[in-house]
């Protein structure tokens, strides 16, 4: 070695013949894995995360349950919340993750299928690699066996009529989604109740849903069968003062979100009070003012104070003086959705306060349950009829929390039928239909890719073999049968029977999924399994690796 200039991570170093090259820092402390090593562990991470969700695919899929550091327990099987609580170490795992969150937040559902997926194409990769097939053309020809997928998916689609006149084939592809849910046993009412959320707010214009107009409150207590759709909001506060009437008629809110208190003085300051006089003069004072305030909201002609803040036990009581119910801290996103449902607006300072920034609601009630003492207040019969409350019951905090997790699945299904009415048919009929068109397709492909167009078809095949397993059926004699059928009678809605109903074809027992779900599954998968392919260097910490 002749020269070398340092540097932060190593130093270029040139040998006796000018050739450069570079001496990297602490090698000694660092571990390497390169070229199919790499591939395989990657291969390894992602199989494994797979496999954890396998057998909570479909309707007779097995729940997890996640014990927090704190104790808290989740008992759930939905794909991303498993994920998410999971506590994954290795990158390749925690990419796995992410897949299911994007899945998520873009779709609603699918996010666990989407991981099997993933996870069966990873597989299917391995033994190409093992053959001696490079990377590269791997990933190639899974680019191409999903454009087929998806081109395949386009041609066995039904158009959908979203219609809020006939609700019935909506809450039919929410039953499908909820089916594989805890709350099964009355997923036609939570269907029933996603769909006319959906509907009360969807603009069909613009085919969008404002999900910021959907409420979903859970109360413990009452079985799961008692939650109801209200057409207003629901606030978990009670009336200021427990003599205060428990239901208010026409009534005009007043929105606050300043203080509803005499003002203080926003700088520093120090008072003394040297006199029993001037105590009482100071009491006086802001008796007074706070009366005047009183006397302000009652003549914009306000018959409820809906407050941010709070106030104290004497505002309290003169406000009961003066037959002027009020609710005190109420948080912002509800206040914002009861300015909403009620048309009023919110007022930031006292002064600005008129008969105008009012909102207006029909009837607004305190509930009670059961033999506690807990009490919510329902805003019904609002000026804005768009903003609904959905009211979930359940038997512990933790049936409710997978039952809000549910709901916002199906409602995410609804939400995507209003933006684009395209259907397939669920029970793996979509996933045999496009394994079909690829293996096809794979046959005419004259290059080395075809062999990646076929593992890509057996990936397919994965779906519905998870779900004939988990259903307890024979997997691969099962799949066999539906494939053939598939194939002999060009019937591409034929699926597995998962609920044991007879029949093979997904129409005739309304398992219904939506194409953008679908498309968005093959395409998430297919781009994760390419990056993971294209790494073929690792270097880490020795403590990490």
């Amino acid at each position: 070695m002749m020269q070398s200039e340092g540097g932060g991570l190593g130093s270029l170093a040139f040998d006796e013949y000018g050739r450069p090259f570079i001496i990297l820092r602490d090698q000694d402390k660092k571990t390497r894995l390169t070229g199919i090593q790499a591939q395989k562990q990657h291969i390894l991470a992602g199989k494994t995360v797979a496999h954890t969700l396998r057998t909570s695919l479909g309707p007779n899929g097995l729940d997890k349950m996640m014990v927090s550091a704190d104790g808290d327990v989740t008992v759930t099987n939905d794909g991303a919340t498993i994920l998410s609580m999971m506590d994954v170490e290795h990158q390749i795992a925690k990419l796995m993750v992410e897949l299911s969150k994007s899945q998520d937040d873009e779709i609603g559902d699918g996010t666990t299928g989407v991981v099997v997926l993933a996870g069966a194409l990873l597989e299917e990769a391995e033994h190409l690699l093992d053959k001696g097939i490079h990377p590269i053309r791997v990933a190639d020809g899974y680019q191409c066996a999903a454009q087929v997928a998806i081109d395949r998916l386009d041609q066995i689609a039904d158009a959908f009529p979203v219609d809020a006149k006939n609700p019935e084939p909506l809450i039919e592809t929410a039953m499908t989604t909820l089916s594989s849910k805890i709350i099964n046993r009355c997923h036609r009412q939570m269907a029933q109740i996603a769909v006319e959320a959906i509907l009360s707010v969807a603009d069909f214009e613009r085919k969008d849903v404002d999900f910021e107009l959907i409420k979903v409150e859970g109360k413990v207590g009452g079985k799961m069968e008692d939650t109801q759709l209200v057409k207003g909001v629901i606030v978990d506060k009670d009336f200021s003062h427990p003599q205060m009437p428990k239901e208010v008629k026409d009534a005009k809110l007043a929105i606050l979100t300043c203080p509803f208190e005499p003002p203080k003085p926003k700088t520093k300051h120090h008072l003394d009070v040297t006199s029993v006089e001037a105590y009482k003069k100071l009491q006086e004072y802001e008796r007074e003012k706070f009366e005047e305030m009183v006397r302000q909201v009652k003549d914009t002609g306000a018959n409820l104070v809906i407050c941010q803040w709070g106030f104290d036990d004497e505002a309290n009581h003169l406000l009961l003086q003066r037959e002027l119910p009020a609710v005190r801290w109420v948080g912002g996103p509800e206040i914002e959705l009861i300015a909403i449902a009620t048309g009023g607006r919110i007022v930031p300072r006292f002064q600005e306060l008129s008969a105008e920034k009012l909102g207006k609601a029909g009837i607004v009630r305190e509930l009670t349950f059961g033999t506690t003492k807990d009490r919510m207040l329902v805003i019904e019969q609002c000026q804005n009829s768009r903003a609904v409350t959905i009211f979930i019951r359940g038997g512990n905090k933790m049936i409710i929390e997978e039952a809000k997790r549910s709901i916002h699945d199906a409602l995410c299904v609804v939400r995507n039928l209003v933006r684009d009415h395209r259907i397939v048919y669920g029970g793996g009929a979509s996933e045999i239909a496009c394994s079909l068109a690829v293996s096809e397709a794979a046959d005419k492909n004259p290059s080395i890719e075809q062999y990646a167009m076929r593992a890509f078809a057996d990936a397919l095949d994965a779906i519905p073999m998870a779900l004939a397993e988990n259903s307890g059926l024979h997997p691969i004699k099962t799949l066999a049968a539906v494939k053939s059928r598939q194939v002999k009678e060009t019937n591409p809605r034929l699926g597995i029977d998962c609920l044991g109903k007879g029949t093979n074809d997904m129409k005739e027992q309304h398992v219904i999924e939506t194409l953008l779900a679908k498309k968005q599954q093959i395409m998430l998968a297919t781009q994760l399994v390419k990056m993971i392919l294209k790494i073929d260097d690792i270097r880490t910490d020795e403590d990490k690796a």
